[in-house]
């Protein structure tokens, strides 16, 4: 019986107790326990240690993998990060980088090193 047919039962509702009074809190006397559905909550304190348990170690695992890709983000070149931010900044030091031919004779000229010399391995023995 549910709904409707269990109110228009006497006695409160309870199937095979007519005539018997409830006891104030809903339940008659002869009930095996009144707090059956409330049972549940017996181990709440244990459940709510094992749910925090699992949000902690999904926090430690989020944690762990973030550092590992911020991590393997350093290792790789990305442009946008490594490079001069500014194109000022590459011109200057494309400016720097200038190569003279003049320079080059000059530095050959004053050289005291044999042109004619036979090439250096190391370990070998002329």
């Amino acid at each position: 019986m549910s709904g409707p047919e269990v109110a228009k039962t006497p006695g409160g509702g309870a199937p095979g107790k007519e005539g018997k009074e409830p006891v104030a809190n809903g339940h008659s006397e002869g009930e095996a326990n009144p707090f059956a559905e409330y049972m549940w909550m017996e181990n709440e304190e244990e459940y709510n240690r094992q749910v925090e348990e699992e949000l902690l170690e999904q926090e430690f695992l989020e944690r762990c993998f973030q550092e590992m890709l911020d991590e393997e983000d350093q290792d790789w070149f990305i442009p946008a990060r490594d490079l001069p931010s500014g194109v000022g900044q590459i011109q200057q030091q494309l400016n720097g980088l200038s190569v003279n031919d003049s320079s080059t004779e000059d530095i050959v000229r004053k050289s005291s090193l044999n042109p004619e010399a036979k090439e250096f391995i190391p370990g070998v023995k002329y």
